[in-house]
């Protein structure tokens, strides 16, 4: 368990998407902690100092720290560097907790790290950006930080807890993929299944869907591509709901993706047949 003081600062006036994701994940790992905001950190504050300071959570110093891929650090990624992965052993095996820290770092952190260092340009960057008072506003510079920080609070909070689902789910997939016939992997409900099933042979994941029957989804060849092992039929793509039992020979097919990685049909086993019509036709 991670124990923090109840205390931490980071600098005032405006506000950055680092200084407040940093705030955030601080205030995830301490509920009760205080931000204070101020222009001068003293050396005798007894909390945790970001953003700020030049110590061991800022990174305005000469010499601050790069990573191996060679996007700098901002408060942030130090931050996470030390805590991620205990905030996410909480709901996953220690070495899993570490790749998944990782991947985090890599695909959510360092594009706001790199935005702070260099102004590149992010989107979630210039949301948070848009809660600083406006120039001719008389809204305090503090309070619009504490809006700032509720909103990032609650994205980084879901952020986590969606790679805790994904461990969650992990039994369920697996115990499935065990079960399946014809690289078709059939959910009894849709839970998180790429990590799992992206390094499998499976083609296919089918699932009951939220608005009754169900779908497919067409499984990446890799975590990192959207390229699929095996595409839904092109002329199916796009085709209105009573268009598609004929074209198909499926007869309750009622969906079809225009991208071809999704489909819905009524039953079960039309899900199935137009899974094995798409592997015939690749």
């Amino acid at each position: 368990m991670i124990k923090l003081k109840n205390y931490a600062m980071t600098h005032g006036g405006k506000f950055h998407a680092d200084d407040v994701f940093s705030a955030a994940l601080l205030k995830i790992i301490n509920p009760n902690i205080k931000i204070i905001r101020a222009f001068e950190a003293p050396k005798d504050f007894d909390g945790i100092v970001f953003d700020i300071g030049c110590g061991k959570f800022d990174h305005h110093q000469e010499g601050a720290e790069v990573r191996e891929n060679g996007v700098p650090y901002a408060a942030f990624g130090l931050l996470w560097r030390e805590f991620g992965e205990s905030i996410l052993a909480a709901g996953c095996p220690l070495e899993q907790a570490a790749k998944e820290a990782t991947r985090f770092d890599e695909i959510f952190i360092q594009p706001l790290d790199k935005d702070d260092n260099t102004g590149c340009g992010n989107q979630l960057a210039s949301a948070i950006g848009v809660f600083n008072p406006s120039w001719d506003s008389d809204e305090s510079s503090n309070q619009c930080f504490v809006e700032a920080l509720d909103f990032a609070t609650i994205i980084l909070q879901k952020k986590i807890d969606s790679i805790m689902s994904v461990q969650r789910a992990k039994e369920l997939v697996e115990a499935a993929l065990a079960n399946s016939n014809d690289n078709i992997v059939i959910l009894p409900r849709y839970a998180p299944w790429k990590t799992i099933l992206v390094q499998s042979q499976a083609e296919f994941v089918v699932y009951p869907s939220q608005r009754g029957g169900y779908s497919a989804q067409v499984i990446p060849a890799d975590l990192d591509t959207k390229e699929a092992k095996c595409y839904f039929p092109e002329e199916w793509a796009g085709k209105l709901e009573d268009e598609l039992p004929i074209i198909s020979g499926v007869s309750t097919l009622t969906f079809c993706h225009k991208g071809r990685f999704l489909i819905s049909a009524d039953n079960l086993d039309d899900v199935i047949k137009a899974c094995k019509i798409a592997q015939n036709k690749a």
